[in-house]
Order: C-alpha cells, then structure tokens, then sequence
C-alpha cells in the first residue's frame, strides 16, 4: 500500500512552502516524505522533488505553441489533460516506481477550477487508487484570507466544493499563521470552529458589499452549515509541534500505517531450575 496527499488551493496560500515544511519535519521524525511537483507553471520551490510534471510538459511551451493560442488558464488546463493522456499515465507511474509504504505530497497547480468543478483532478484521484494508493486531499489557504464572514464563506465554499467533487478524505490547513500578528490570531479563532449564524451577525459582516448581497450571504452561509463539513486546522510551519499535529491528522486522514505488521518481541523469562 502506498500513500499520497493531493495539496491543493488557490495560488499564494501556501501550498509549495507546505510540502517542503512537511518533508522537513519527516526528516526530523525518521520518516520519509517525498514530493511531487504537478504544477506545470511552477517557477521555484525550496523541496527537492521525487518528479517534476515540467519534465514532461511546462505551461510556458504551450503559450508558445501559435498552434494553440492558450492563455496562462487554459494552458494549464491543457498540461493537466495532457499528463492524464495515456502517454502521460505511462510516464506518471514510471517515475513514480513501485516502492511500497511510500508516502507523497502531490504539490497541485494554484487553479482552482481544476479542484472545484473540472473532473481532471478527479481522474487522477482514480488512476492513482488504481494503482493501489491511497489518497487524500489537503485543501490549503492562507489564513490571512480569513479576516471577515464574506471571505471566510468564499473560501469555505471553495473547500466544500472540492470535497464535494473529489469524493475522498478532505483536510483543511490555514496557512501562514507564523505570519499573523497576536490580535489576529485572537480574531482567527472564531474562525476555526464557526458557528455561520453567529458570523454572520458579527461585526466581521458589515461591509457595504454584505449589506447589499444580505440575504445571498446568509443563503450561501446556510448551504454551508448544512454540510457542517468545513472545518479548519491552524499551521504554524516554524513550531514542530503544530506540523506534527498536521501530520497526525493526514496520517489518520490516510490510515497511515494501518496495514503494517506489528513488530513482536520475544522475551526470554529465567528458568526456574536456574533460580536454585
């Protein structure tokens, strides 16, 4: 049995910054993680990758291509269902190998239409089951994007549509809280376990835009609780203890584990005939 996050997320929230925190703090633990770059745009990242998708196809050819006349969007849609081609199957899983108990963050692409309503990444959940790993999907967003109710549903939606599509285990992490200042961590915190009606009410939904839009707000809000899915894990990538409790929830996330053999231990008891 083999083992993989899919990080995803909008662009800028972390999502990069994340695999190489957690692949460090894996060093630190004694265990393995390894990284895979499926970002075909990606400029640079600070992990040293087990493959790089841009080794197969990058965004900044098909832009190129006169042929084709793709923007930075659908160009990266177009990598994305290029790697999905049977060609780009057979390259995937040859890179990938076959070590098992292996563990591995999938660094995803920042467009989140890929996540929220395009199969793409929904074929690629079921190619890699079919080839025996399990996955789950770690939805990533830079806390400091989580200052009023407006933009705490945006994201939120964004989480439960994802979930909703991918159809597999889902974790939510906030991002950058090593960057938050103390009074903004005090305002986060009702973020992390919201109560909608409550938030909505709350001086976090005043703006002139939530007044207007009042009753979408609260429509929107509502779809949310109903779900009561959407919940929020705070990471703070400079304390080890917090990227240990990340790790122990995508391990539980994943069973991570589970399937491995319990290491017994033969103990030698003193003969009684020896004792006289």
């Amino acid at each position: 049995m083999r083992y993989c996050q899919l990080v995803l997320g909008p662009a800028g929230s972390g999502k990069s910054t994340y695999c190489a925190a957690m692949q460090r703090h894996a060093e630190v633990s004694n265990r393995v993680i390894s990284v895979v770059n499926l970002d075909p745009a990606a400029e640079a990242f600070s992990y040293q990758p087990l493959l790089d998708v841009r080794d197969l196809i990058q965004l900044d050819d098909v832009m190129q291509d006169e042929d084709m006349d793709f923007g930075p969007n659908g160009g990266l849609v177009f990598c994305m269902e290029y790697l999905l081609e049977p060609d780009g199957l057979d390259w995937l899983k040859e890179q990938l190998g076959d070590n098992e108990d292996d563990c591995l963050l999938f660094d995803c692409p920042g467009q989140i239409e890929l996540y929220t309503h395009m199969d793409v990444m929904k074929r690629l959940v079921e190619q890699l089951q079919a080839w025996d790993f399990r996955v789950c999907a770690t939805f990533v967003l830079d806390a400091g994007y989580m200052v009023d109710a407006a933009r705490f549903l945006s994201g939120s939606l964004a989480a439960l549509a994802t979930m909703v599509q991918l159809e597999i285990p889902h974790i939510n992490i906030l991002t950058k809280m090593d960057l938050l200042n103390r009074a903004a961590r005090r305002q986060l915190e009702m973020f992390l376990e919201p109560e909608i009606h409550e938030l909505l009410a709350s001086e976090h939904n005043v703006s002139r835009f939530n007044k207007k839009y009042h009753k979408l707000t609260h429509a929107l809000g509502k779809v949310l609780d109903d779900f009561s899915l959407v919940r929020y894990i705070p990471l703070n990538i400079n304390d080890e203890e917090s990227l240990t409790d990340v790790l122990i929830q995508t391990d539980f996330a994943l069973q991570y584990g589970e399937d491995l053999d319990v290491k017994g231990k033969d103990f030698e008891y003193p003969d009684p005939e020896d004792r006289e």
